[in-house]
């Protein structure tokens, strides 16, 4: 009996002592930049010297903008893909995380139904296009509008190139690829109406191995300059060992290709990520679908290179620049499909109606051998 009553008053002492000190809930019912906790679960790691290089590198200057502490607030899930994306958000739940943040299109399905299951908890896909339809409140969509960034970088290329012929390393026939390499082209043929670029694709984000065949290959079908869109550097590497150009993407890579690398359109994560953080702690709410372009300073592009870009490229880059920068958008008509139809009408503008671009159109002068095209779209 006496024991039985010792160990109740042991325990209400214990419940009262976690009470008046606050416990970790209590200390959590108001989210501040000193508690709040951010997980991200990437496709990657930042091995790759690329995208996910990139995105994590945006998540570091957000959280020194916000004063929020890198080693215990936030927690990082690397080389994440299917079934893996729930399993790594419920540990991310269980460890106490108020916004998790994937950065990979395939993440979305996996996010969306998280979403569904844990009100409490505020959802972010990067380059995803599920949360306008989906119409949670804790889910949302955000990208940045690269287009402008590769328009710009294509000028380089167009100004670049003796042969005509761009070459460009593609990850996967989808519309965010499609999207961006549609514009790097039309930014070389805005300055170089001959131009014809062959585009190869992996089927794979990040495949190094692979992404060096594809370069390689379309070096011999005469490419001199080569673009790519794949979460590593190697086409630039390519580049500089076969002494052609490269333009690269996500992260500058002069010092590792010197002779090679022209420039290398970059995201700047943080844009977005201060944005929604700060919006959240503060009380806020977040818009369902954001997208941030050169304007917002979303889209950057690394320093250019003065031992490789062609005379007048700064100049021709500065004009598109301030044409953007008063509202001008890079797919604005005419423009001709590969067969030779009218795509869009001159002045006719195609406008993004979310984040996620969903360009699908084939452009004339655009090359993609293997794959089936029908009305200027692959089938």
């Amino acid at each position: 009996m006496h024991k039985v009553f010792f160990s109740t008053m042991l325990l209400l002492a214990g419940l009262l002592f976690f009470t008046a000190c606050g416990g970790d809930d209590d200390e959590r019912q108001e989210l501040t930049f000193e508690n709040v906790r951010l997980a991200f679960i990437h496709v990657g790691s930042t091995a790759d010297r690329g995208y996910t290089y990139r995105q994590h590198a945006g998540t570091i200057a957000m959280a020194r903008a916000l004063g929020i502490n890198e080693d215990t607030q936030i927690q990082n899930y690397w080389n994440i893909s299917g079934d893996a994306v729930t399993t790594s958000i419920e540990e991310a739940i269980n460890w106490g995380a108020d916004m998790i943040f994937a950065t990979s299109f395939g993440h979305g399905p996996f996010m969306e139904e998280a979403a569904r299951r844990f009100p409490d908890v505020q959802f972010f896909h990067a380059t995803g296009n599920g949360a306008v339809a989906a119409g949670l409140p804790n889910f949302h969509n955000y990208f940045g509008n690269m287009s402008q960034a590769r328009f710009m970088s294509g000028i380089a290329a167009g100004l670049r190139t003796e042969t005509n012929i761009l070459g460009f390393v593609a990850a996967h026939p989808n519309s965010e690829v499609i999207t961006g390499l549609t514009a790097f082209l039309l930014g070389a043929q805005s300055v170089n109406p001959d131009v014809e670029m062959y585009v190869m694709f992996m089927n794979q984000w990040n495949n190094p191995t692979m992404e060096r065949e594809i370069a390689e290959a379309l070096i011999a079908r005469g490419a001199d300059v080569l673009g790519q869109h794949a979460d590593s550097p190697t086409t630039q590497l390519v580049a500089q060992e076969n002494g052609v150009w490269s333009v690269g993407y996500n992260n500058c890579v002069i010092a590792q290709a010197p002779d090679a690398t022209l420039m290398s359109p970059m995201f700047a994560w943080e844009v977005y990520l201060i944005y929604a953080v700060r919006t959240i702690v503060e009380g806020g709410t977040v818009r369902t679908d954001v997208i941030y372009g050169w304007e917002d300073g979303m889209v950057v592009m690394s320093d250019a290179n003065p031992n490789t870009i062609a005379p007048g490229t700064l100049e021709a880059m500065a004009e598109a620049e301030a044409r953007i920068m008063g509202g001008w958008n890079v797919f604005t008509g005419p423009i001709y499909g590969q067969d030779g139809t009218q795509i869009l009408a001159p002045g006719v503008t195609f406008v993004e109606p979310l984040s996620a671009p969903s360009w699908a159109y084939i452009v004339q002068g655009l090359h993609l051998p293997g794959l089936n095209v029908v009305g200027n779209r692959i089938q």
